[in-house]
């Protein structure tokens, strides 16, 4: 069959012919009604499949022409095929301008072609049944109470959805209130947060600090008078008076440490991680006499960073991986760089030390952790909290695999940006 589709919505026009010809129809395709009068005065058609609300001359009344007018033929079966049109009324007028079918979208095309051939069928018993036609006065009076009620229910729906807009833009703004009340909330509580810890950091600084410097300094004295009159047992007592100010000396320099690195704020330049490297182990230099260490070293690139903080990981990290490889000779330290997310540089400081545990991972970056003795492996408990702060406020992340007697590998990422 020569089947015309009127529609002006080119993707329905599309669906609807690929559907048609897949079952071996031809089809010609038209924008709106006018369109479809030409074609029907210039091309042979079976059959009109038609939308309803169109530009120009839309579904009821290019059937109604069809149907009143000589220049087609009055039996030619037309579809009304719509989406938006579908109340008893609608299909009262439907019937009214003589349309054979009223299919709802999307229909199966199966549909559409069982009602062309219904209305092929029956268009002799349609013609001799439709005695006087309806005038056209009231065709247009049924059209205008369609389009009236179509318009009718868009405004409602309009003003239903105006009344959700504004109800929305309410909340909103309702909701953006309440969080700038929460952040002005929240920061004056850090700003309360950090005067505490400046306090508690001249606290720790100078009023702990006072009476540990008087407990070592008499303890030193002690020992220098005492000379020979102290043995054994009671030497011993005071040796670990003296080593006891010493640690709570240096885990006081570790906690201000930590303290600082929370509050200073980054100074962000172009720092080269190589000379990072160099610079941490020129540091460690005491703690590298005597060692047999091989070093593996792969160039590690520029990043945007805090030159001065970026520089305590890498301390923290080599340091961590000398102490703990005391035991290996010779010790592997290797330092590279692997792949990591889109827009992220992830470098590695890997060692054939002791290694730990891999259940207890999460203890390793808090504040006083440790997964060693203390007359094991010396150490504060703080540098690995450390590491983690600054990378954090670079915008990366640390993370360490490790296994009991075959090494550890830490690894800390960098964004190739600056960080926010």
């Amino acid at each position: 069959m020569n089947l015309l589709i009127v529609d002006d919505y080119p993707n329905n026009l599309k669906l609807l012919r690929s559907a048609l010809e897949a079952e071996g129809h031809r089809v010609i395709e038209s924008g709106d009604g006018l369109e479809a009068l030409k074609v029907l005065k210039s091309e042979p058609v079976d059959a009109v499949i038609s939308d309803i609300l169109m530009p120009n001359l839309d579904g009821f009344r290019l059937c109604n022409e069809i149907r009143n007018s000589r220049e087609f033929n009055s039996r030619m079966p037309v579809i009304l095929y719509t989406a938006t049109y579908n109340s008893p009324a609608d299909r009262q007028l439907a019937q009214t301008v003589g349309a054979d079918a009223y299919l709802l979208k999307p229909a199966p095309v199966q549909a559409i072609l069982d009602a062309i051939q219904s209305a092929q069928t029956n268009a002799g018993a349609r013609t001799a049944a439709t005695a006087p036609q309806p005038d056209e006065h009231y065709v247009l009076e049924q059209y205008s109470a369609a389009l009236v009620r179509k318009l009718e229910r868009r405004n409602a729906e309009l003003h239903e959805g105006m009344d959700n807009l504004q109800a929305a833009h309410e909340h909103i703004r309702e909701l953006n209130q309440n969080l700038e009340a929460r952040v002005a909330q929240r920061t004056v509580a850090l700003a309360a947060a950090n005067k505490e810890l400046e306090a508690f950091s001249f606290s720790v600084s100078h009023d702990l600090r006072a009476p540990l410097r008087h407990i070592r300094g008499f303890a030193q004295l002690l020992d220098e008078s005492a000379g020979t009159m102290l043995e054994g047992e009671n030497r011993d007592f005071l040796t670990q008076i003296i080593m006891a100010g010493k640690r709570m000396d240096q885990l006081i320099d570790a906690l201000l440490e930590f303290a600082r690195t929370s509050r200073t704020e980054l100074e962000l330049s172009d720092v080269d991680l190589e000379d990072l490297v160099n610079e941490a182990m020129a540091i460690l230099q005491t703690d590298l006499k005597g060692r047999n260490i091989s070093w593996q070293r792969a160039r590690l690139p520029r990043v945007q960073g805090d030159a001065i903080l970026l520089r305590t990981v890498f301390v923290n990290l080599l340091s961590n991986a000398v102490k703990y490889t005391r035991t290996r000779d010779p010790a592997v330290i290797e330092i590279g760089t692997r792949k990591g997310r889109t827009g992220e540089l992830v470098v590695f400081i890997r060692d054939n030390g002791v290694g730990f545990d891999l259940r207890y991972a999460e203890r390793l970056f808090g504040v006083f952790q440790r997964l060693h003795r203390a007359d094991e492996f010396e150490g504060t408990g703080i540098g690995l909290a450390n590491v983690q702060r600054i990378i954090t406020r670079h915008g990366g992340a640390v993370w360490a695999e490790a296994a009991v007697n075959h090494g550890a590998t830490f690894f800390f990422s960098l964004p190739d940006g600056e960080p926010s």
